[in-house]
């Protein structure tokens, strides 16, 4: 049985789409994970340095926070930035909304860089502050990459 250049298209593009659908559904659980963690650890103030149970769940927190901004970068997001992505819509889209995203993966970062318990772990008194940005900054994330994620779709 001999298979034609339309078959293997076909082929192609259904493994494709597989293949984004499956990166789609990885950063929203990621992003799930990361959001739960985020309000978990927003409702243990009073914040104190030498609480262990907010120590242990802020490093469990930068630890997610780290992971998701990960999953998008190295998989969704480099996959259309290296020109992966065949449709010129879904690649326009990405080049703009892209540097947007790169600026709130450049704060969850810093964030994690700043607080992260697992060598030290000191919360000073800016850290109810740099939540509530980190918080602004994660929802502008979701905003841009759902819109990325529906053209995908």
């Amino acid at each position: 049985m001999e298979v034609t250049t339309h078959e293997t298209n076909t082929a192609g593009f259904r493994e494709r789409r597989a293949g984004s659908r499956d990166l789609i559904e990885k950063l929203t659980s990621e992003r799930a994970e990361m959001l739960a963690l985020y309000c978990r650890v927003a409702g243990l103030a009073p914040f104190d340095d030498g609480d262990t149970q907010v120590q242990d769940m802020l490093q469990e927190f930068c630890q997610v926070l780290v992971d998701y901004v990960a999953a998008g970068h190295f998989s969704l997001y480099e996959r259309i930035v290296n020109g992966q992505e065949r449709r010129k819509e879904v690649a326009e889209l990405a080049e703009r909304l892209y540097p947007k995203i790169s600026r709130t993966t450049e704060m969850a970062l810093d964030f994690n860089d700043k607080y992260d318990c697992e060598d030290h772990c000191q919360i000073n008194r800016n850290f109810d502050q740099d939540l509530s940005e980190l918080g602004e900054a994660l929802a502008t994330r979701i905003e841009l990459e759902d819109q990325l994620m529906d053209a995908l779709r």
